[in-house]
């Protein structure tokens, strides 16, 4: 099972109602945070789940919407006596940028490791998931991330007794492991089957549509994407700052064939996204206006 929670929903400001744009994903014992602006360490409260166990924190880009909580998120991890050492994702500049805001928080219980990306796709692996990160369009460098689980296929049993492998040794196979006994060698292809369906969460924000987004999100179960306005008429306003229209968004949707999209990030002056929601469920049928605290958990399909 992977825990997806949208946090927050608003763009440029923090409103009494809307906190700013972050996701928070758990999944076999990690917690991923993509984005921490202003106000998610309450979004985080209001959820219910706890900043100290945050093992990997993304950042799609270094506006102040979107990376300006971290001081504070950082001096909570310390104060619940956290030792554990923290893993940052970005892009080039995260290192300088993450050093400038630690001057308000200079002593930490924990180390922090700033992995900065290098390419404009790169593929970060875990015990058992792994994060792709691909650049998008804005006007600053800018990264969208796609949480992916890949499910392995099943023990096939009459393959393993058929070959002679011994019971104990199964496990070791299902895990990936090549193993060498009474001089042959066992590899896991030889008893495992087709790999099926697993889980994947593309998240992306502050960019106009981009064919790398169609491509990176193909076949995502949940794709959450901005959608800055929802009026028609201001499509020229989202070129001009390189944001999306919800239109645009779900454009992007149907052509990546996603299972959901949840809008997110909208402009302070989108009061009521939901208003927006029918003339763009005709381009895409399966999208939310998502708000604050919107979650949902993404079970493996059952064969």
């Amino acid at each position: 099972m992977l825990e997806v929670c949208l946090l927050g929903t608003g763009g440029m400001m923090p409103l009494p109602h809307r906190w700013l744009t972050s996701l928070m994903a758990r999944y076999n014992g990690k917690s991923i945070l993509i984005d921490c602006g202003e106000g998610t360490q309450i979004a985080l409260k209001e959820k219910g789940w706890s900043p100290k166990p945050i093992d990997i924190i993304c950042f799609t880009h270094f506006h102040a919407d979107h990376i300006s909580g971290l001081p504070g998120m950082l001096l909570t991890m310390g104060n619940a006596e956290r030792t554990e050492p923290l893993l940052l994702i970005g892009p080039k500049g995260l290192t300088r940028t993450v050093n400038a805001l630690r001057v308000i928080a200079p002593e930490l219980p924990f180390s922090i490791r700033c992995v900065e990306i290098e390419d404009n796709e790169q593929t970060f692996s875990f015990d058992g998931f792994k994060i792709e990160a691909f650049r998008v369009n804005h006007n600053v460098i800018c990264y969208g991330y796609s949480i992916v689980v890949e499910r392995a296929g099943r023990f096939q049993v009459d393959r393993a007794e058929a070959l002679g492998i011994e019971k104990r040794c199964w496990n070791r196979l299902q895990k990936g492991e090549t193993l060498e006994l009474n001089g042959k060698i066992y590899t896991p292809e030889m008893v495992m089957g087709e790999a099926r369906k697993g889980l994947k969460v593309t998240y992306c924000t502050d960019t106009r549509p981009t064919e790398g987004i169609v491509r990176n999100a193909a076949g995502a179960d949940l794709f959450i994407c901005e959608g800055m306005y929802g009026e028609p008429e201001k499509k020229e306003k989202a070129r001009e700052y390189k944001h999306m229209t919800f239109a645009e968004a779900a454009s992007l949707a149907r052509r990546a064939q996603v299972g959901q999209l949840w809008l997110t990030h909208y402009s302070p002056s989108l009061v009521r996204p939901e208003d927006f929601l029918d003339g763009v469920r005709r381009i895409f049928p399966e999208t939310v206006a998502a708000k604050d605290g919107r979650s949902v958990d993404l079970m493996f399909e059952e064969e």
